[in-house]
């Protein structure tokens, strides 16, 4: 983490600081809301929110620092926007806002903060499905989460498909049935696609699962159990043995937990622990009884920040984007808990708890999440301190002017050309972030297939086009201290032409050559100005930079596996001019695939509702192409 270099006296405001803030002091209406204090370069510095926005920033005017970091804020500011709401507690909500959005330089900020994966119970459909979800709730349905991890949300979904039977096959594919799939066939499925079950019944299916994922596991098993023994009072017995094993699945998801917490229906639990100008904020949330996972955040904080403080602003912004639960616990009480709580309660609208239990099973939650956050933070801490000392080396074997905190290595993949995509990573001091990761899809027709020199132009071209417009536009940017490139003198070359061409000729760029037979360890490095040149075979900078080159490798193969994927499952139909979705589904229905439209006469074509005979030609002469 960057820090501030430490202050021995906190400096005076300049005058045209002090001036700037006096003359807004004096504009700024007595009424609650949201103010930004913004640098030279045009970047935010603070966002703050006040009962009364005259008063705080009069405090500002008359030199009432607290700190030295605030000392130093001020006298950096030059200019400042306010934002007047309707009350305080609204402001505190544009205030994370803002602050998640802008990332200001000295607001306590979190980061990393990717959205978490849901399960979603689809209403918009006559046989409900039910999937994975992340991001905004634009399908009509029932969402339950948040599952911390990939594995929490694929455990209960085949916990579903085992207990419940639901689909979690897709509209067209459901459409498209003539007979039951795999997941029928091991009991995953009750098929309604083809009519083994009656929807009726297929929707009690579906409220029962909904029961479940709503806290009432235990409503649901002793209906299962009833059923059970009355299948077997009937001499069922292979009907009985399946309602067994459903209720075996339910009860083995509870008994996986990690965390038990028969007294805690929805709650997210929040542990702080901070340590040499670092804090680690463990997360854990409650659904139904049943503990849905957890999370590690690392937030970036100031020295000067109190324990409430940070966990105050991080709870402001981890819920601006998430649904607030009924209950939250924490081992701090945060700054402004009243106002964080009606806050909540307004966003939630009903109402939310923030407590600081001390004794009960809620306590012993709570105690669990703080050894959690106390070791990560440790973890994270040793993991630094080896980070630092490897780019101090990456540094020197590179003859930078200082360390880099930010890589950028960019790698191509394709197939003799087709599907191509330019892969980026980035890496620095806290090792991969994945949030920046991008891919470029090559759009250039005029490439030859296969010209890599080509690609890595159109890659350099979008990704610092991009960068230089974003600059010129005063839009905070994050500039690379380093360029790997995948490739050796001849890709140096075309990247540095590219970046002459933009202007941003001031980033070091080095090529990486593979070895010969693709040897780890024999790769060669290339800089503008040196001859080729390799590192030690025992180097961790050696080390470090086979591992930056494999994750790009990795990242752009995968990404062009799913766009050919992608296009080896686009529908031919989907290219005919006239067929839509509904001319589409109707000719699938008709003939149970894209093939079996295929191999059909014009004539049989045209018996399908929505066909006319000119449209039936068309169909017909597209799949007899040459």
């Amino acid at each position: 983490m960057t820090e501030s270099p430490p202050i021995d006296t906190p400096p005076e405001p300049s005058l045209a600081a002090a001036e700037l803030i006096r003359d807004e002091a004096r504009r700024a209406p007595d009424k609650p809301g949201v103010y930004r204090m913004y640098g030279e370069d045009g970047t935010c510095l603070y966002v703050g929110k006040a009962r009364s926005l005259k008063k705080r920033v009069m405090q500002y005017a008359q030199g009432r620092f607290h700190t030295q970091r605030i000392a130093l804020m001020v006298s950096l500011t030059r200019s400042m926007e306010m934002v007047v709401t309707a009350s305080e507690t609204e402001a505190l909500l544009l205030e994370s806002n803002f602050i998640k959005k802008l990332k200001p330089r000295f607001n306590v900020v979190l980061r990393d903060d990717k959205s978490f994966a849901e399960l979603m119970i689809r209403r918009d459909h006559r046989a409900p499905q039910v999937r994975k979800h992340r991001g905004a709730h634009t399908i009509p349905g029932d969402y339950f989460g948040p599952f911390a991890s990939t594995w929490a949300v694929n455990r209960t979904l085949n916990t579903l498909q085992k207990a419940f039977l639901l689909r979690s096959c897709s509209d067209s594919v459901y459409e498209s049935r003539t007979r039951p799939c795999m997941l029928h066939q091991i009991k995953r499925c009750s098929a309604p696609c083809t009519g083994l079950i009656s929807l009726e019944d297929y929707g009690e299916l579906v409220a029962s699962a909904e029961q479940f994922l709503r806290g009432k596991s235990r409503e649901v098993v002793g209906r299962l159990s009833r059923e059970m023994q009355a299948a077997s009072d009937d001499l069922d017995f292979e009907r009985a043995a399946r309602v067994r094993d459903r209720i075996r699945a339910l009860s083995a998801i509870t008994m996986e937990q990690s965390i038990n917490a028969e007294t805690v229906e929805e709650a997210d639990v929040f542990a702080l622990f901070s340590d040499g100008g670092q804090a680690c904020i463990q997360a854990f949330f409650f659904r139904a009884g049943q503990n849905w996972g957890g999370r590690a955040y690392f937030p970036r904080i100031d020295r000067s920040d109190s324990d409430p403080e940070i966990l105050g602003a991080f709870l402001g912004q981890f819920y601006e984007d998430k649904p607030v639960p009924r209950l939250i616990l924490t081992n701090v009480s945060p700054h402004e808990i009243e106002l964080l709580a009606e806050a909540f309660s307004m966003k939630a609208e009903r109402r939310v708890e923030i407590a600081v239990p001390r004794r009960g099973e809620k306590a012993d939650l709570v105690r669990h999440a703080l050894t959690n956050a106390r070791e990560a933070l440790g973890r994270k801490l040793a993991e630094n301190s080896a980070q630092t000392k490897i780019l101090d080396e990456v540094c020197e074997a590179f003859g930078l002017d200082a360390r880099p905190e930010r890589i950028e290595v960019y790698d191509n993949a394709h197939i003799q050309g087709s599907n191509a995509v330019g892969g980026m990573i980035v890496a620095g001091s806290e090792g991969f972030r994945k949030n920046q990761y991008r891919k470029f899809n090559i759009r250039d027709e005029e490439l030859s297939p296969g010209d890599d020199y080509g690609m890595m132009r159109e890659v350099m071209r979008r990704r610092f086009g991009r960068l230089v417009k974003e600059e010129e536009a005063g839009e905070p940017v994050e500039r690379p201290d380093l360029l790997l490139i995948d490739g050796g003198a001849g890709q140096l070359a075309e990247v540095m032409a590219v970046l002459a061409d933009l202007g941003v000729d001031d980033i070091p760029v080095v090529g990486v050559a593979k070895g010969p037979d693709r040897d780890a360890g024999m790769e060669k490095f290339f800089m503008p100005g040196k001859a080729p040149f390799m590192l030690p075979l025992k180097s961790p900078a050696l080390y470090y930079l086979q591992r930056l080159r494999d994750e790009a490798h990795r990242f752009a193969n995968g990404a062009h596996a799913k766009r050919r994927s992608m296009d080896i499952k686009r529908n031919p139909l989907d290219e005919i001019e006239g067929v839509g979705p509904g001319r589409k589904k109707a000719l699938l229905h008709a003939f149970g695939s894209a093939r079996g439209v295929s191999r059909a006469s014009a004539a049989d074509l045209e018996k399908v509702d929505g066909i006319s005979r000119a449209l039936a030609e068309r169909i017909h002469a597209n799949f007899r192409k040459a």
